[in-house]
């Protein structure tokens, strides 16, 4: 039997323990440290799509992991300890909102609060506070390891969406990343998990290639690319060490 690949889904990685798509900065190092320990190797969303598509063989403990929704304590809290540890990572950006915070005149303040300001913030028109911008994220990408891709322009609910919305979203979020970044940008995550099999078919003319899910399971060989499980990150490592069957 060919070994399953979690692809792991974290949001915020801050200090606010309790809050909603939160784990704390010591609990992800003690994750990551947990996964260099056990012997795991990081893929890359081509590594994944390489294995779907084309046969490639996948390491018996291989692990895939990605961030959502852009969020400045990546940057300050997870990418540090990546690349301690030379892992791959994989970031779902909301162009939208990177793009204000990008033209944002107020500098960014590293004092991250919880989700719901965060929210607010943004909302007020100070997305540079809580949200990753283009120039941080062409830094990020200057080490191969790390790739951003869509997670749409305004992070609606795409099934509830007019085709025309759902195209605009799909096809201008892949526009900016490419034309910001200088590259292709095949991948796509949902905002909401929410996708039907007609947001798919928009997706697939919009030019994506590989989509992931909030649909909870493992990953493997023959999974369908265009749905992609993924496994929503508890801010616990016995959780993970549980969730990975090593405990």
């Amino acid at each position: 039997m060919s070994p399953s690949i979690p692809v792991l889904i974290y949001h915020h990685i801050n200090s606010h323990s309790g809050d909603t798509v939160t784990v704390t900065p010591d609990v992800f190092t003690d994750q990551m440290n947990f996964l260099a320990q056990a012997g795991y190797s990081t893929l890359s969303i081509d590594d994944l799509m390489n294995i779907l598509r084309k046969g490639q063989k996948v390491s018996n403990k291989a692990v895939l992991i990605t961030f959502d929704d852009g969020w400045l304590d990546n940057y300050l809290n997870a990418v540090p300890v990546l690349k301690k540890l030379r892992f791959k990572a994989s970031f779902f950006i909301i162009t939208g909102r990177v793009d204000a915070a990008s033209n944002s005149r107020n500098r960014a303040v590293y004092d991250i609060p919880v989700h719901e300001v965060a929210k607010a913030f943004i909302r007020q028109g100070d997305a540079a506070r809580v949200v990753l911008d283009w120039d941080t994220i062409r830094r990020v990408e200057e080490n191969p390891f790390f790739r951003f891709y869509s997670h749409t322009v305004s992070h609606p609910r795409c099934a509830e969406l007019s085709n025309n919305d759902l195209l605009d979203e799909l096809s201008e979020s892949k526009r900016r990343i490419e034309s910001e970044l200088g590259r292709p940008c095949p991948y796509l995550c949902w905002p909401y998990g929410s996708f039907t099999d007609n947001t798919i078919e928009a997706a697939k003319q919009s030019g994506y290639t590989g989509i992931f899910t909030t649909l909870e399971g493992f990953c493997d060989p023959v999974s369908d690319p265009l749905r992609i499980q993924r496994v929503e990150v508890m801010n616990s490592l016995e959780w993970m060490q549980d969730r990975l069957g090593l405990i």
